[in-house]
């Protein structure tokens, strides 16, 4: 029998079809189940719900738990029904009715909401340091590789001259407009539901700013009835986010696995980052990008999943809204895996010097020909219709170098400026505070 059955349990098929896959996507969220009864129980003895005997005894209970959660020890029982059950019996096992008061002025909704942003919470912090780790990783590289030419395509046609500078710092940069999402969505997720109970409130008179201020959040959702629609929307706004990351490694992806082909020959790669073919012993296939690639593509759909689970769902909860949880939780760890790997493979590239010598890419220069007559007055419709009859009679021999100097061009690449903007991206986020909150209450 369940925790909170009444007199008679769900028959085995319903019960076993409801929950699913939800205790598997619970173990994710052990730990700040705990944490943030931690936080609910100071509250509750603050107006008078728990003696401060209670208080304390419930509290070293929960942090001997939260260590057996951090040690790999805890475990959901058969027969249990979700996390929440599950350290609410081992408390009542230890402490008998004391176990039983730490649900006074909660619900299973605003405690499962509860439990899913602190999750998303530390997993978009987790994530920043994996997305600066790569991003300074790109901004060397471009530095290193400033002077080494590449072919800038439009439509996949030869247009204009560019770098591999330009090729790594432009990721770089797609990275920092990816964090300024990613802020956006901690924002959102970083305020607390827990007092909005099945989404209704309490009659208890609940100190929610109390517990706020406990788990570091940084405002709490007021409205309670707005706290439980946030379930959802949030994860939807994190999905997006982590989307744009994701669409941000899949395009560079691509580009590796076209800058791979030997039909472009740009880069490449030790063998051991390669793989080859059953039949063909020449192949070196880039396996990690494609994998890459596949993952990301697959993440950036994830808001779009989210979006038709909870498509015309009303106000309040919706049992659907538990299949969130398989859909968001997983990217986390395929995004950073992806991070990882793009920043191994990036790190053991080697790149081809000289690469616009070839004569094929002679005509990536006719535009720096004709700015070069624009230059000596020539206005820029002749210059343009000069070279472009000087390639159709095969008259045409550029110079091959360039001399861009622009904010952002190949001979001003403005890494600095876009390290600059990063860090101050990055220090938007109160992560200091949030981790001293929790550290303070585990102490």
């Amino acid at each position: 029998m369940k925790l909170w059955t009444k007199s008679s349990d769900a028959l085995a098929e319903v019960s076993a079809f409801t929950t699913g896959d939800d205790l598997t996507w619970d173990r994710y969220l052990a730990r700040y189940d705990v944490l943030g009864s931690l936080a609910h129980i100071r509250m509750l003895a603050s107006i008078g719900l728990l003696t401060q005997d209670e208080h304390q005894a419930l509290s070293a209970e929960l942090k001997k738990i939260h260590g057996e959660i951090m040690n790999g020890k805890f475990v959901l029982e058969a027969g249990v029904e979700d996390v929440h059950s599950q350290v609410e019996l081992l408390l009542t096992r230890t402490l008998g009715d004391a176990g039983k008061k730490i649900h006074s002025g909660r619900s299973r909704n605003d405690q499962v909401l509860l439990d899913t942003k602190l999750f998303l919470r530390q997993e978009l912090e987790e994530l920043l340091t994996d997305i600066k780790a790569l991003f300074d990783l790109l901004l060397a590289q471009s530095e290193k590789h400033k002077n080494a030419l590449l072919p800038g395509y439009t439509h996949l046609q030869l247009a204009m001259p560019s770098s591999f500078g330009l090729w790594f710092a432009a990721y770089a940069e797609s990275l920092v407009d990816d964090v300024i999402t990613l802020q956006a969505a901690y924002r959102v997720v970083n305020k607390n539901p827990l007092g909005s109970g099945a989404g209704y409130g309490s009659s208890f008179p609940l100190n929610r700013r109390m517990t706020t201020e406990l788990l570091g959040f940084e405002d709490l959702n007021y409205n309670v009835v707005y706290a439980q629609m946030g379930r959802g929307k949030t994860e939807k706004i994190v999905a997006a986010a982590l989307g744009n990351v994701a669409g941000t490694l899949s395009k560079l992806a691509m580009d590796a696995c076209l800058y791979l082909n030997q039909n472009f020959g740009f880069i490449s790669f030790p063998d051991e980052l390669t793989t080859g073919s059953s039949i063909m012993p020449h192949k070196k296939n880039p396996d990690v990008f494609e994998i890459i690639r596949g993952r990301c593509n697959t993440i950036q759909a994830i808001a779009g999943d989210i979006t038709l689970l909870t498509a015309n769902l009303p106000s309040g909860y919706h049992r659907e809204l538990q299949l969130l949880k398989e859909k968001l939780f997983p990217a986390f760890r395929s995004l950073r895996d992806c991070l990882a790997m793009t920043g191994l493979m990036l790190s053991r590239m080697t790149v081809k010097e000289n690469l616009l010598q070839e004569e094929k890419y002679k005509y990536l220069f006719s535009v720096e020909e004709v700015n070069k007559l624009v230059l000596q007055g020539v206005p820029f419709r002749d210059a343009y219709r000069k070279v472009g009859q000087d390639i159709e009679q095969g008259k045409f021999s550029p110079a091959r170098t360039v001399e861009h100097t622009h904010e952002g061009s190949i001979g001003n690449l403005c890494n600095d400026d876009i390290a600059r903007m990063m860090d101050k991206e990055l220090k938007t986020f109160p992560l200091a505070k949030t981790q001293e909150a929790l550290k303070r209450l585990l102490h």
